[in-house]
């Protein structure tokens, strides 16, 4: 399945900061279908669109 990164956040955030689920949101109120998913090699939390073509 394709998927497009739409934004990387650190996962060693501020307590009770949550800014990838928050930037998920604006994207999902702006139409676009965004999720969270978390990448355990760069411990990241990643805002992605899945489905899209990365080129």
């Amino acid at each position: 399945m394709n998927r497009l990164v739409v934004r990387q956040f650190p996962a060693g955030g501020p307590r009770g900061s949550w800014p990838a689920e928050e930037y998920a949101a604006a994207q999902r109120a702006a139409g676009k279908p965004a999720e969270v998913v978390m990448d355990l090699e760069t411990d990241a939390f990643l805002v992605v669109r899945r489905g899209e073509n990365t080129e």
